[in-house]
């Protein structure tokens, strides 16, 4: 059982020796695998895919890319927009991406696959937000504390002061009035 087990061990530090090499000398599968023609980058909740593989143009577009979420298999399945740019050089961007893992899949429009990569979106940090207050001196109204509706104010006359005071009377008596009410006992 030891010998097996070492045996193992080594298959897998060869197998990791050897995928420079086979990465370097562009064995079949391996390169293909690792060398997607796209170049993807994510910015908060923006990622955004160049390439320079699409180089022909059909019905005024270069290609579509496709941004596949997880759980989604196939180009149609994810958001979509359309290449821009030139012979040189295409890219597409979506924004308002939420955090997590993502697939890009660029397609040409001859057809062909320029690539798949995969990127992860990070969650967009908090801005960390630092105030200084500092205390300045106003100076005080030199009437006092204007009463009105909402942003007016105005200086009311003694007919208003008197309306006010007879109303704050009423109220006045009708406490009383129900409150001795209360305190005598019904006779029936």
């Amino acid at each position: 059982m030891r010998i097996s087990q070492t045996l193992v061990r080594s298959g897998q530090a060869v197998a990791v020796a050897a995928l420079p090499l086979a990465l370097a000398t562009g064995l079949p599968g391996v390169a293909a695998a690792a060398a997607t023609g796209i170049d993807v980058t994510t910015s908060g909740g923006t990622v955004q895919v160049t390439t320079t593989a699409c180089v022909t143009r059909s019905n005024g577009s270069m290609g579509n890319a496709s941004l596949l979420s997880s759980g989604q298999a196939n180009f149609a399945q994810g958001r979509q927009v359309t290449l821009s740019g030139t012979s040189g050089s295409q890219s597409a961007a979506w924004s308002s991406v939420t955090s997590g893992t993502y697939t890009v899949v660029v397609v040409c429009a001859d057809g062909s696959t320029a690539g798949t990569q995969a990127v992860t979106v990070s969650p967009a940090s908090t801005p960390t937000i630092s105030a200084t207050r500092t205390a300045t001196a106003t100076p005080s109204p030199s009437r006092g504390v204007m009463g009105g509706m909402g942003s007016t104010s105005q200086d009311y006359g003694t007919v208003t002061y008197a309306a006010g005071g007879v109303l704050v009377a009423a109220g006045v008596g009708a406490t009383v009035w129900v409150l001795r009410r209360r305190s005598k006992p019904n006779h029936r």
